[in-house]
């Protein structure tokens, strides 16, 4: 499975978006309210409304920040970020094996993506964990870090046994339905720009980024 990890926000952009989302206590709700039928039997933890102020500026905020970040854009090649929902977990709080849904009222959900909020030292448990074919990742970044995985995967959040756990989630639309082709267009690209930095243009270069964008053309959407 093919997933990103990436510092997204520094420490004090963070750390004013944590401060604005929680002093909103009026705007915490159950998350059951957006969960689907099956999801909403595994889902035990808070969500701000989305109609909010502080949900749709931050939610702003982080998608300006997603679509400004170069290896993102040649990761996920997004078309659409959609459905931002900031979720708080509190003690006791998880969310049981579940899959998104592929489509959503905003768009086709390719890619899913936590930005951990809370610092991890600041809570036990919550672990986000995705499901392979053989076992599961356990993954609890860094504050201001985002992960980014394909939607196809099972994943849950394991229960948060002390403290408060808070992070934002959303879904990429992307210009790639498939993550394969996805996966190979980001090598591609990867390796394109590595060869550049290290030797500068060259007519075999040329070649391979019309390739890519040729590729790019005929696979995309």
């Amino acid at each position: 499975m093919d997933y990103l990890i990436h510092p997204l926000l520094d420490q004090e952009t963070t750390n004013r978006l944590i401060n604005s989302i929680v002093n909103d206590s009026c705007a915490w709700e159950d998350g059951k309210k957006t969960a689907g039928s099956y999801a909403s039997l595994v889902k035990n933890n808070l969500q701000l409304d989305k109609r909010s102020q502080a949900s749709i500026s931050n939610s702003d905020l982080i998608i300006k920040a997603i679509k400004s970040d170069q290896l993102i854009k040649s990761f996920a090649l997004p078309k659409r970020i959609h459905s931002l929902m900031f979720t708080k977990t509190s003690e006791g709080g998880n969310y049981g094996m579940h899959i998104d849904n592929p489509y959503m009222k905003e768009g086709r959900s390719d890619l899913s993506f936590t930005l951990f909020l809370s610092n991890p030292n600041d809570y036990h448990g919550g672990e986000l964990c995705i499901q392979t074919i053989q076992d599961s990742k356990e993954l609890k970044l860094d504050s201001g870090e985002i992960l980014i995985y394909p939607s196809t995967s099972l994943h849950s959040v394991k229960k948060v046994t002390k403290g408060e756990r808070l992070v934002c989630v959303g879904w990429i639309h992307s210009y790639i339905k498939s993550n394969e082709d996805r996966s190979i267009l980001f090598g591609i690209d990867a390796g394109a720009k590595g060869i550049l930095s290290q030797h500068g243009q060259s007519s075999e270069l040329d070649l391979i980024f019309q390739s890519y964008s040729n590729l790019l053309r005929r696979l995309g959407e």
